[in-house]
């Protein structure tokens, strides 16, 4: 049995949600691999010597930034994060050529950013013939050196035509690049409703006759969601928060004109988005493309507190037809009335996206690993001549 190593750290959450999307859609296709999800961050601490310093694991602290809607300035601090991971890279590379030395994958795919230079360098050297792929989890680069880094000897899923096109501009030739559908979702989105609309808009005291309104932001909430259900007093909503239990108690005995329903974490986030009329949230990569999987326009915004890798996302919805984006919280109300003006056509226009990404990947990585077989524990000759 062929193993394939998912590589992910849970740092905003998008990342672990599409190592798990691909590994239920390879079980659920009933192809024999054994999958195993690698969280980056314990390869390269194992002791938690950072945990043990600063009390916190990592991502902890990244997580914490966006309960609390503390994004502004994260530009700079990218750029202060990738000089580290550049001054580091020995030991990292060590680390890493270690762990592919003792647990010999057949196959590594990369759905982190800033990393990939140590783990693709790492899995080339530990392991020479295993491929190494990285999937794109964001629609578009942020460069330099986020996702696309230069002069590896890797493929790139690209999520979108822009961020193909950077990995042309970066020196990528078409052979190693493969450009899906959009970005990976679970198979629960692609599958049929499930349960009764009126049923369980009911249980949460809302209005299954009354326009509703998804509000998230990713699986650690944020304070914005307080704003929009103020700035929003008649609109009813469903306001999603995570893990962030202390906004969903402040949410719940807030006083509105409208109904509103406050959930937390929730692992059936699909069927309770397809509750909703449409979305509202910031413009992470992962949300807008389960919204608009599921028919729901997006009300978004972009301004100086959106996160770089997010921001040509709110180009992407402008360019698909698929909603608005907004530049301020004051602009919130008039951007919703623009949405509902034009809901059926901003409906149509979701339909037309037809994102089948998480299945054209696997293709990809079957293809991957029957050019790559073991013989008898050791790695075979890599064929100089065979396609990425």
């Amino acid at each position: 049995m062929q193993t394939v190593d998912l590589v992910y750290f849970n740092a905003g959450g998008g990342h672990l949600a599409a190592a798990r999307a691909l590994q239920q859609t390879i079980a659920l296709h009933g192809r024999p691999w054994r999958v195993r999800l690698v969280n980056l961050a314990q390869v390269l601490d194992p002791q938690g010597r950072f945990e043990r310093a600063t009390g916190h694991a990592p991502e902890a602290l990244y997580n914490k930034r966006l309960q609390r809607g503390w994004t502004l300035g994260l530009t700079h601090e990218l750029k202060l994060l990738q000089g580290v991971i550049r001054m580091t890279h020995k030991p990292m590379l060590a680390a890493l050529q270690r762990h592919w030395a003792s647990t010999e994958p057949d196959l590594v795919v990369s759905l982190v950013p800033n990393f990939n230079r140590a783990l693709c360098e790492s899995v080339a050297s530990a392991l020479p013939g295993v491929p190494f792929t990285t999937v794109m989890t964001d629609m578009a680069d942020h460069t330099p050196h986020f996702w696309i880094e230069p002069d590896l000897d890797q493929t790139i899923v690209c999520g979108t035509p822009r961020a193909l096109q950077q990995a042309k501009a970066a020196g990528y030739r078409d052979e190693q690049l493969m450009l899906a559908s959009g970005m990976v979702l679970r198979p629960a989105f692609y599958a049929p409703p499930g349960g009764s609309r009126m049923r369980e808009m009911a249980a949460l005291g809302l209005d299954p006759m009354r326009p509703t309104g998804v509000v998230m932001f990713g699986g650690q909430g944020s304070p914005q969601m307080l704003h929009i259900a103020r700035h929003l007093p008649d609109v009813q909503l469903l306001l999603l928060c995570g893990h962030n239990q202390a906004l969903a108690q402040r949410l719940q005995v807030l006083r509105r004109r409208a109904p509103h329903a406050v959930m937390g974490f929730t692992e059936d986030i699909c069927n309770t988005m397809r509750l909703g009329d449409f979305f509202i949230g910031k413009p992470g990569p992962g949300a807008i493309s389960e919204a608009v999987q599921l028919g729901l326009p997006v009300l978004t915004w972009r301004n100086a507190w959106t996160m770089p890798q997010e921001r040509y996302n709110t180009e992407w919805v402008r360019e698909q037809g698929v909603g608005v984006v907004a530049s301020s919280m004051a602009e919130l109300a008039p951007a919703l009335a623009q949405l509902l003006a034009a809901l059926p056509q901003l409906r149509a226009a979701t339909r037309r996206v037809r994102n089948r990404a998480v299945f054209e990947v696997i293709g990809l990585l079957a293809r991957q690993l029957a050019q790559a077989p073991r013989v008898h524990g050791r790695w075979a000759a890599w064929p100089a001549n065979s396609a990425a």
